[in-house]
Formats: C-alpha cells, sequence, structure tokens
C-alpha cells in the first residue's frame, strides 16, 4: 500500500488539473442552472477517491476511476429528478437521459475525451462572458475549473471568504438568469471572445508571479493553473490562435526565472542581481518554441511584444549585455497599440539603462495621467532610482517611501527599505 500522503498529494494533483473538466461535463449534462450540483457531484467524486484508495491503494488509471465515479453518481442523480423540474430534460442533448434504454450510453457519451476538451474549453469561454466583471470572472475560473477552495480564492485576492463565495453566488445567478450556455464561440468571433480569456489568464498569471497582497511574492500555484489553462487553449484546434502561442511564450520566459527572483528567505532579487545560471533553459528554449508559432498570420498583439521583451531578457548572457536598443523599439512598437501610462513608465526603465537617469526622467514628465501614476507604487520606485543616480538622495529617499507605503507586498517592501538604507548610511 502506498504512504498516506503519496496518495493525498496525487489526489490534490489530479483533482487540480481534472475538475475543472469534469465540472464542465457535468454542467453540460445538469445545465448551467445547477453549477452547485456538477460542484458537488465532483466533490463527492474526491471524497470517494480519498476513502477508497487509502485502504485499496491506487488504481492503476486515477483519472480514468475519478471519470467513472463521477459519472455513475450523475446517474443516480438523473434517476432521482427525472420527474422533477431540477433539470431541463426538454434540451436536445438531454432527452435521452430520461430513459434507461438509452441512459448509460448517452452518458457515456458525455465523456468521451474529445467531448470532455471541448465542454471544458467551451466553459472558459461562458467564465469570460464580456458582461461578467474580470474579478469575478478570475473567482469563478479559479474555483470552478482549476479546484480551488473559497478558502484558496479568498486567500489569492487576500479577502474574507465571504466576499469570493458573494462573487460566486452573482456569477452564479448571472448564468442562471441568462440561461448561459456555454459554447465555443463562432470562428468569426473567437478572436474577440478569445481576448477576454487570455486577459483574464494573464492577470491571474501575473497575481502569481509578482503577488500584490500575499506575503509570498510568487504564487507557483497561480502560475501554475494560469499555463495549464492556456495550454488548454493550444490543445484545440478551435483556439491555436497566434495570441495565444504568444502568451504561453510570455509565460514560459517569465516562469523560467521564477526561482531566482527571491531568496531563500524569501528576500526580493532584483533583475540585474540574479543568477542566471539557475534560470530553467528547458522553459526558455520552449518559450523560443511558442514564440515562432505565434509568428503566423498578421497579427501583433501586445502578448507578442511582451513576449519578445522577456526574450531579450532571457537570452543576455548578462544584464550589462542586454540589447537595450532591441527592447526600446519594442516599447515604441508597445505604445503604438495602446498608449498604456503604465507601459510608458516601464519605457523609462530601458531610457534609464540605454541613455542615463537624465533623459529617463524627462522621459517620466512627458508620460500623461500621473494622477494614475501617483498612486502606483513603481512609479515611485523608479523615479526613486532616478533621483538616486542623479545623487539626488533626500528626493530619492522621499520616494522609496512613498513606493512602500504603495504596495502591500512585504518582500517588495523590504527591498525597497534596502534601497533606503543604502542610501542613508
Amino acid at each position: 500500500m502506498e504512504p498516506k500522503d503519496h496518495i493525498d498529494n496525487t489526489i490534490n494533483h489530479l483533482f487540480r488539473q481534472e475538475s475543472g473538466k469534469m465540472v464542465a461535463v457535468l454542467i453540460k449534462i445538469f445545465g448551467t442552472e445547477n453549477i452547485e450540483l456538477a460542484e458537488d457531484v465532483v466533490q463527492d467524486a474526491l471524497v470517494s477517491a480519498l476513502e477508497t484508495w487509502k485502504y485499496r491503494g491506487m488504481p492503476d488509471n486515477p483519472r480514468a476511476w475519478l471519470y467513472r465515479t463521477a459519472r455513475n453518481k450523475a446517474i443516480d442523480i438523473i434517476r432521482r429528478k427525472k420527474h422533477s423540474k431540477t433539470i431541463d430534460f426538454s434540451d436536445p442533448e438531454r432527452k435521452l437521459l430520461t430513459s434507461e434504454y438509452t441512459l448509460a450510453n448517452t452518458m457515456k457519451d458525455f465523456w468521451k475525451e474529445q467531448h470532455i476538451q471541448d465542454d471544458f474549453l467551451a466553459m472558459m469561454y461562458a467564465c469570460c462572458h464580456p458582461d461578467i466583471s474580470q474579478e469575478n470572472q478570475i473567482t469563478f475560473i479559479l474555483k470552478s475549473l482549476c479546484g480551488f477552495s473559497t478558502k484558496e480564492v479568498a486567500k489569492s485576492f487576500l479577502t474574507a471568504e465571504d466576499t469570493i463565495s458573494k462573487r460566486l453566488y452573482r456569477t452564479k445567478e448571472y448564468f442562471r438568469k441568462n440561461k448561459i450556455r456555454p459554447a465555443i464561440p463562432f470562428p468569426e468571433e473567437i478572436g474577440t471572445r478569445t481576448s477576454a480569456v487570455l486577459s483574464a489568464i494573464y492577470l491571474m498569471f501575473n497575481e502569481g508571479y509578482n503577488s500584490t497582497h500575499d506575503d509570498q511574492l510568487i504564487r507557483k500555484d497561480l502560475i501554475s493553473q494560469a499555463m495549464w489553462l492556456c495550454k488548454s487553449l493550444l490543445d484545440s484546434a478551435h483556439t491555436q490562435l497566434p495570441e495565444v502561442y504568444a502568451l504561453m511564450s510570455l509565460m514560459c520566459f517569465h516562469t523560467a526565472r521564477v526561482d531566482s527572483r527571491i531568496t531563500e528567505q524569501g528576500a526580493l532579487i532584483l533583475l540585474p542581481d540574479q543568477n542566471r545560471s539557475t534560470w530553467n533553459t528547458e522553459l526558455i528554449r520552449l518559450g523560443g518554441n511558442y514564440l515562432n508559432q505565434a509568428a503566423f498570420g498578421d497579427t501583433l498583439t501586445t502578448y507578442h511584444l511582451e513576449a519578445a521583451i522577456a526574450y531579450q531578457h532571457c537570452t543576455a548572457s548578462s544584464y550589462k549585455a542586454t540589447n537595450w536598443k532591441e527592447i526600446l523599439k519594442y516599447y515604441d512598437l508597445l505604445l503604438h497599440i495602446d498608449n498604456d501610462p503604465i507601459v510608458s513608465l516601464n519605457r523609462c526603465l530601458i531610457l534609464l539603462e540605454l541613455h542615463g537617469p537624465e533623459e529617463a526622467l524627462e522621459a517620466i514628465k512627458e508620460i500623461k495621467d500621473h494622477k494614475i501614476l501617483d498612486k502606483y507604487y513603481l512609479y515611485h520606485a523608479i523615479l526613486g532610482e532616478i533621483h538616486e543616480r542623479l545623487i539626488q538622495l533626500n528626493t530619492a529617499v522621499e520616494h522609496y517611501q512613498q513606493a512602500i507605503q504603495l504596495t502591500q507586498s512585504k518582500p517588495e517592501q523590504n527591498c525597497l527599505q534596502q534601497k533606503i538604507a543604502r542610501i542613508l548610511n
């Protein structure tokens, strides 16, 4: 018999990867008006796995065992509720579930591999419906498609479980009232709809890569889930789009550097000081492959350009050897696509390395929307760095102190405190 810890870890990993697919299939069976019912069946299947595998050991195919258990539980529910109004059996896809002659085979059809993948993809698009706020989109994706508990989702957003429960309730109510039917968009609208899905995935990734609220700077659970969701899009012929490959490339490049960004004690290590020998060369190679695949067609998105910037950082032999001129070109293209003040601010960091603090300071002064930037910790952190290089130390300290007030990340606060201590000492 296998150790209990190994079984628990295997189940947790399996549940993270498969729960969303199971929920998606069960929602197709029960309808979006019964999302909680679908989630309950998945939870029951997990509990059954924990109880059974602990005594009998792991089955040869744990995934198939889990799916079969969920399918059998769904059959039991269909039999109990086929005369109630809980489930809409008038739907053409569900009519055959009401007859014992066709119930078992019809249910097996729902759980065919290709159907599972398509249903999961359709549910991703449903979660990112344009009328659902982005905050609620990510909350719902984490809970229903990534297998996070309400407590885990609350931790990700550093908010109360009650708040998360209310978000989930509002989202489910929206599905019920509007009778949202999960579906893969038609080819003519898939590009627009995919944009919303990618935006949600990238926000999730960024919260994992540079957590805004957690004592930990890096949340590997969020990073892995974001990459898994993006890979799910690439696994379907419907969504093998240039921008999806570009985002996957970008996340590979960033993730390759994760272990070099913090010390064993959890302190932040800035890019110039990172040990490049610890960077994951396999992820960098994969990122390059995805970036090449993103080049087909005439699509150029912010993901393409951000991935190209990340590629330059990942392939430079040292910080000093970075091709700042090439990176500056990409930032100029980014601003041409989207004149975002945050992009303009990040561009000033490149000017700082390429042309020095005077030009970087002038560029910052030219950025519009300073009211927005003034509330952003990185704005003051960059100004602190610029003034420090100009030997305007009192001003540098003031900006570093403002930056500390504007970030809730302990590692970032500690890093800024060290910069102040360096100046004062």
